[in-house]
Order: structure tokens, then C-alpha cells, then sequence
């Protein structure tokens, strides 16, 4: 009987440009009618970063994937598959995974995009595991990498002040013992209109609205529901209860959705990852930067039960529990 292969995490990295924006000096920077009362207790964001001019997804990718190769103790012409999940590529194509491949000096991987909005990095990774777990891949980079900065309409106080840039990174490599151990995947087309960027460059032009619009509201119950139902699937494919996971590292979109999720999953606060204060929503950046920062202060430790969640536009939503 031929050995089973299983996905392990091998290594982590993450990249934030720039210096932390506080709420006051975006509101500032930008003319915004808001205050950082209203905008901690309704999200609670403090603070995010900004992109320069020039910086785009594959160069903040590139950082983030260096760091977590060096983690990983590999190089880049170990890998045989990249998949960068970004909702901001630097451009229509080639994707970026193949412009961050070439800026890491590796030839020959797959390299693609995965467009899953701010559930992105969730659905690379899961499509990672099946490359790994089918035997045709060995060892593969993961990269969630966004400049929202670039598609906020600064007239908008409603989602302006919710999102920042930034890029995390994660090696999976084939292993005989099982790391991910279960994955889950939805999307409601349906709800396209709660959260979307409907614009497009049509005839050298851009059309419609190039910029990101959300119902709020709408989102924050999508989210809970969405999220704790695939928790639990996850959970139940694995045969394990809620309360086994160690760790919930959840999208980092606002903390009233998370608080919400972890209540539900009956876990307490201090088992759930928290970073939205520091880098608002980061879109796919936000649960491997998440990851990184647990992992880099100690908190996550090495054989702990992790849950990984995503949730954005499209509306996609997913799950991935593994043991690191």
C-alpha cells in the first residue's frame, strides 16, 4: 500500500511597508469627517499601513516570501509551486505569483493567482494541500498580498479607515504525518453586492466604480454565520470538538465579527488571534500576518491545533484546521 502524503507547515514570513498610520493621522492626512473613537469602537482599528508609491503586491510578496523560505531553511529553487491569493495584482498579467517568482530567481514552478478577495490565502492553501496531497507537488509557497490603499475611495469614512497593506507568507512541504487535517471552501455568488469593486478597464479606460463599496452590516452577519458553520465542518471532518483548537487565527476584518465567531465556537478571547488593531484589514494579508505575529511572540507553539478562517467578497468563505 503505497504511503500516504500529508501538507506541514514548514515555515512562516510577513512584511508590513512602512510606518503603523494611526486613525488620527489618516483622518488628517486625508480631510476624513470621523474621529478615532468613532472608528476603535465600531472596528477596532487603531492603526494600518500604507504602500508607497512603487510598492506593489509583488514587492511586499518578495519580502514576506524570503522570510518565510528562511524560516522553511529553503531556497527558492526548492519550490515547485507558488500561489500568491491578492485582489490588487500589479497588473492584469502575467499574474504575480509569476512576477514574484521571477523576482525570487525561481524557474520552472507552477505559478498562478488565486482571486478569493480577503478569503483568498484560506482557498491557496487548500488548493496547496491537494497539489501536495496528490503527490505531483512537493513543496509550496503560499503569499496573501494586498495594497487596498490603492482602491479606497478617501470620500468614504465607511471602509476608507478599515484597510491596510501588507504580505504574509507560509511553506508547505509533502510529509508522511498529517499537518492540515481538514479544509472547507463555500461561495454565494448571490451576494455579490455586498462587497465588491465593480469597475473595470475596458477600452484603455477605466468604467464603472473603481472602488471598493460595502454594506457593513450585511457583511458582519455573513461573516459570523459563515465562519462558525465552517469552523464546525472543519471540526467534524476532523473529529475533534471546537474546544480542542488551540488557537483561532480568523480574518482580521473587525473585532466585533471575531469576538462574535470565538463566542459561538465557545472559545475563550485569549485563544484567538487579534491584530486588527495594528493593520486593519489586510484583505488575503490578513491571517497569514496574523499567523506570523503569533507564531513570532511565542504564543502559537509548535504541535498546537490551529483554525485559519477567511471571509470576503464574492462572497467566498473557508476554513483550514491544521496542527503546526
Amino acid at each position: 500500500m503505497a504511503q500516504s502524503i500529508y501538507a506541514q507547515l514548514a515555515g512562516i514570513g510577513s512584511y508590513l511597508p512602512g510606518a503603523p498610520i494611526s486613525n488620527e493621522a489618516l483622518i488628517q492626512a486625508k480631510g476624513l469627517d470621523s474621529s478615532d473613537e468613532w472608528i476603535v469602537t465600531r472596528t477596532g482599528i487603531a492603526a494600518r499601513h500604507h504602500a508607497p508609491e512603487g510598492v506593489n503586491s509583488s514587492v511586499l510578496a518578495e519580502e514576506a516570501s524570503r522570510r518565510a523560505m528562511a524560516d522553511a531553511g529553503i531556497d527558492a529553487a526548492d519550490l515547485d509551486l507558488i500561489i500568491v491569493a491578492t485582489s490588487t495584482p500589479d497588473m492584469i498579467f502575467p499574474s504575480t505569483a509569476c512576477l514574484l517568482q521571477g523576482k525570487l530567481g525561481n524557474v520552472g514552478a507552477t505559478a498562478f493567482d488565486v482571486q478569493a478577495v480577503c478569503s483568498g490565502f484560506v482557498y491557496a492553501m487548500t488548493i496547496a494541500e491537494k497539489f501536495i496531497r496528490s503527490g505531483s507537488h512537493k513543496t509550496a509557497l503560499i503569499v496573501g498580498a494586498e495594497v487596498f490603499s490603492r482602491i479606497m475611495d478617501w470620500q468614504d469614512r465607511g471602509t476608507c479607515v478599515l484597510f491596510g497593506d501588507g504580505a504574509g507568507a507560509v511553506v508547505l512541504k509533502a510529509a508522511d504525518q498529517p499537518g492540515l487535517m481538514a479544509t472547507s471552501l463555500h461561495a454565494d455568488g448571490s451576494q455579490a453586492d455586498i462587497l465588491n469593486v465593480p469597475g473595470q478597464v475596458r477600452n484603455g479606460v477605466v468604467t464603472g466604480d473603481p472602488f471598493l463599496r460595502m454594506d457593513g452590516q450585511a457583511v458582519f452577519k455573513f461573516a459570523v454565520r459563515a465562519l462558525t458553520d465552517s469552523a464546525l465542518e472543519c471540526c467534524e471532518a476532523a473529529g475533534i470538538r471546537p474546544e480542542q483548537i488551540d488557537w483561532l487565527v480568523p480574518h482580521q476584518a473587525n473585532v466585533r465579527i471575531i469576538e462574535a465567531i470565538g463566542k459561538r465556537l465557545s472559545l475563550p478571547s485569549d485563544r484567538v488571534i487579534v491584530t486588527v488593531a495594528r493593520h486593519g484589514n489586510t484583505s488575503a494579508a490578513s491571517v497569514p500576518l496574523a499567523l506570523d505575529e503569533a507564531v513570532k511572540d511565542g504564543r502559537i507553539k509548535r504541535g498546537q491545533t490551529l483554525m485559519l478562517q477567511g471571509v470576503g467578497g464574492g462572497f467566498t468563505w473557508g476554513s483550514v484546521l491544521l496542527k503546526y
